[in-house]
């Protein structure tokens, strides 16, 4: 779950579902969320949270590198893992009528229209700002798409703009922690790890009861939504996408491009253009969204969570 969460387009949600245990999960957020504490309740989510916990101080900073070096060829697997989870969600549904079909093709339009409206520049980049309260936001909507199988959080917080800021802010705060330097932690730690984290459990909190309560008594309807959201994720995760310098004159981050400036900008904050691949490069992609969802069906054939 952790690992998913790293991973644009792959919802932790959805791997949850594959092993087993996501019915489980829910039951037990909602459970503590009103108060309502039992022991097995309480050990899931202390092995699952620690688990997840591990996976993201473990590999933000990799990952977060893979995505800023080599886009085009996260981006594939990250397809690949996204579409390998929806077997899975389609054995869920059991309702195959009108509700259903109804839920994909919205899920689906919502999706690809946001996804659309990122990659024209629309929405993204400083949608949120860069402050404490946009940290809050981006944790409590991460966490809310977090646990909804087939809408990625890791997707949703690179669409507001605090995807790569997360990742680098939790990178750096390991990085200190090894290194023993408690002045270091400080700045990352308050201003993104603390309000992120107060984010995640409030919208985790929130947005367990109200799927446990759809589940319930809208199941086809809301297994159709998230059918369409895992499939309209793939459009904003088109993997011909490159990172280059941006033009002086240009915004990035709030602040306009001088030549001066322009060596200071972090890779990870230069705009985003599509390009044209090559042929080994279109078979390349092609292999690894393959490989991406073969992991992701086999993981989901493991068990059929009800």
């Amino acid at each position: 779950m952790g690992l998913a969460n790293l991973v644009p387009g792959i919802s932790g949600g959805t791997m949850l579902l594959a092993a087993g245990v996501y019915t489980d999960f829910i039951d037990a957020v909602a459970s503590v969320s009103r108060i309502r504490l039992s022991r097995p309740a309480i050990m899931l989510l202390l092995v699952i949270g620690g688990a997840a916990a591990t996976a993201i101080a473990l590999l933000a900073g990799p990952v977060k590198n893979v995505i800023v070096d080599q886009r085009w060829l996260a981006y594939s697997v990250f397809i690949g893992l996204t579409l390998g989870g929806i077997p899975a969600l389609w054995r869920l549904a059991r309702a195959r009528g009108t509700a259903l079909w109804v839920g994909v093709a919205a899920g689906f339009l919502v999706m690809a229209a946001i996804g659309l409206a990122q990659q024209s520049g629309v929405i993204g980049g400083g949608l949120l700002g860069d402050g404490v309260v946009a940290k809050l936001i981006a944790g409590a909507a991460g966490a809310a798409s977090m646990i909804l199988p087939g809408i990625s959080g890791g997707y949703l917080l690179l669409i507001l703009g605090q995807y790569l800021p997360i990742l680098g802010a939790i990178e750096e705060t390991v990085l200190a922690l090894r290194a023993g330097d408690i002045a270091a932690m400080v700045g990352p730690v308050v201003y993104v790890v603390i309000p992120v984290g107060v984010g995640l459990v409030l919208g985790i909190a929130a947005m367990s009861n109200v799927l446990k309560y759809l589940l319930r008594s809208h199941r086809a309807a809301t297994f159709g939504v998230l059918l369409g959201l895992l499939a309209g994720v793939v459009v904003g995760l088109w993997p011909f996408q490159e990172g280059h310098l941006p033009e002086i004159g240009s915004i990035v981050k709030g602040e306009v491009v001088t030549e001066d400036r322009m060596a200071l900008i972090d890779p990870e904050d230069w705009p985003v253009r599509r390009f044209t691949p090559t042929v080994p490069q279109a078979l390349t992609s092609l292999v690894l969204i393959l490989v991406g969802a073969g992991i992701t069906y086999g993981i989901s054939r493991g068990r059929a969570d009800d």
